[in-house]
């Protein structure tokens, strides 16, 4: 069965052209139906997945009976998941486990979740190869947090995984569920758990060969002092001792002893340990190795003495790791040279679960520590005078992380931090739902492409600009401004038959409906 990358490849002109037209905001609800209806595969493809659609045209996508089509329209990320959520009970398992994996989407942070009874039908319903993929992205957060005190019994069941996390509370009363299946599942977490945490047992099932396995039960299981040793002396593999020194159940001695390892990496995971004891802990401070004193800087236990002395420290990254500890008064953060740095990226991070504390959040957005007023711009619950003080920070960091999280970011933000940021998900900006139109006609001559294509989405941009940009050098710049309504009708003419932009010009609004009409009257009726 081809992909949609090659489906998309083996469209002709007239294939991408029709494509195009479906994606045209003045296509008539007709012509929208008779694509659906009779139009190739590539042209359904495109009309199914990347556009809002209007109720009718989901109605007919819904009970169309070509599964691929129905398919696409799982993927869909454009429309209201309550609509993708009618697929929930289609017929064809493919359909349901597209559904079930996710939209076609760039930016994973960019889901938005299922209805709270679609997820908990298809977990209900669907068999356990059918829930894959980014499903755990489409559940709401009020379905996360109940997952374990849910009504339906399938639900509880589902949500008995992280057994290791729960309270002693919600496993017991997991264990004494009144549903069969929920304790047969809490039984066996809850004895897989035990094992994990015998050094006898692992030690016995723990393979002597480098793999996956070994590698995860040496990092998060108990482990006997015979493994430890033999880690220590036969490794299967010569970077197993940086994995033990990551592993929360290490004896006391032998954190001592990798915190004097020779391999810097050792003593980097040993440096992250809670419970490194002082002594150890000093030494870390005076490592050879400047990787191992920024992770130890950040070590909560850290006291005065070790904070002054990092915050002394020749190397630039310890003094800005140790400048963001708590324990700092915001005068004593202040008198730490220390320099945020700029050539980092500043991207969209995932939505969690639960919120940090406000008032942590506050402290840090009025912080003077650039790294720490970053962390508060990252917040999508931050309130409204937050929101306006970080906007106008002087830092390009705090402004940029605002614009990739907060809904409400100031449109000038938006457009500013696109401007002034180059670094990775960049183009992420320019899906934020503050981002301006009005006055981009101006970047028209930019330098860099993607300022260029700002143009095209002002709709005052001068015609005769619109038509030289359709000549421009770069693709992206030439597909955006074949898009553009105010191109100049001849010129739209032209593109209608150009192999390279012609789907990007059939989505030209300011295509008449008598032109799109005569496009599609020669389709063939299926």
């Amino acid at each position: 069965m081809p992909t949609p990358d090659q489906i998309w490849k083996d469209a002709d002109l007239p294939t991408r052209r029709l494509a195009g037209l479906a994606l045209n905001p003045s296509t008539p609800l007709d012509v929208l139906l008779r694509l659906l209806a009779d139009a190739p595969l590539a042209v359904r493809m495109v009309l199914c997945r990347d556009r809002d659609l209007p109720e009718a045209v989901v109605d007919a996508v819904v009970a169309h009976p070509d599964a691929r089509t129905r398919r696409f329209f799982a993927r869909n990320a454009h429309i209201d998941p309550a609509q993708r959520a009618r697929l929930v009970d289609d017929p064809e398992w493919a359909v349901r486990a597209v559904l079930a994996h996710g939209p076609w989407v760039t930016d994973p942070c960019e889901f938005r979740p299922l209805p709270d009874e679609t997820i908990v039908r298809m977990i209900s319903t669907y068999e356990g190869d059918a829930i894959g993929g980014f499903f755990y992205r489409q559940i709401s957060v009020g379905l996360h947090l109940s997952l374990r005190t849910h009504p339906v019994a399938k639900v509880r069941a589902w949500g008995v995984g992280g057994w290791g996390s729960l309270s002693a509370e919600t496993r017991a009363a997991l264990l004494a569920d009144p549903d069969a299946e929920v304790r047969e599942r809490a039984r066996r977490h809850a004895e897989q758990h035990a094992r994990d945490e015998d050094p006898a047992w692992v030690e016995s099932n723990l393979p002597a060969h480098s793999c996956h396995a070994r590698t995860d039960m040496l990092l998060h299981h108990a482990l006997s002092r015979a493994v430890v040793d033999s880690v220590l002396t036969a490794p299967a593999r010569e970077d197993e001792r940086a994995t033990i020194a990551a592993n929360p159940g290490l004896p006391p001695d032998v954190v001592v002893l990798l915190a004097a390892d020779p391999d810097p990496e050792v003593r980097w995971y040993i440096a992250r340990r809670a419970d490194l004891a002082p002594a150890e802990r000093r030494a870390l401070v005076e490592d050879p190795d400047p990787g191992v004193r920024r992770m130890v800087a950040r070590h909560p236990d850290l006291g005065l003495d070790e904070r002054r002395a990092l915050a002394s420290d020749p190397d630039p990254g310890v003094r800005l790791s140790v400048s963001v500890h708590p324990a700092w008064s915001e005068e004593e953060r202040a008198s730490i040279a220390y320099e945020a740095p700029l050539d980092v990226p500043f991207v969209p991070g995932f939505a969690l679960l639960t919120s940090r504390d406000p008032e942590a959040v506050r402290r840090d957005a009025l912080s003077g520590h650039p790294m720490l007023r970053r962390e508060a711009a990252k917040e999508r619950t931050l309130p409204p005078d937050l929101v306006a003080r970080l906007a106008a920070d002087d830092d390009l960091g705090v402004r940029v992380l605002l614009a990739q999280h907060h809904p409400d970011a100031p449109p000038s933000v938006v457009l500013r931090s696109f401007l002034e940021y180059t670094g990775p998900e960049r183009a992420h900006l320019l899906t934020r739902p503050n981002f301006p139109a009005d006055g981009l006609a101006g970047h028209a001559d930019d330098e860099d492409p993607e300022v260029r294509a700002l143009a095209a989405r002002d709709p005052a941009t001068p015609p005769d600009t619109v038509e030289r940009l359709t000549r421009d050098p770069e693709p992206a710049v030439r597909a955006a401004f074949a898009r553009h309504p105010n191109l100049p009708a001849d010129r739209l003419a032209e593109l209608l038959d150009d192999e390279e932009l012609v789907h990007e010009a059939a989505a030209n609004p300011a295509l008449e409906v008598d032109v799109i009409r005569r496009l599609v009257r020669a389709l063939p009726v299926r």
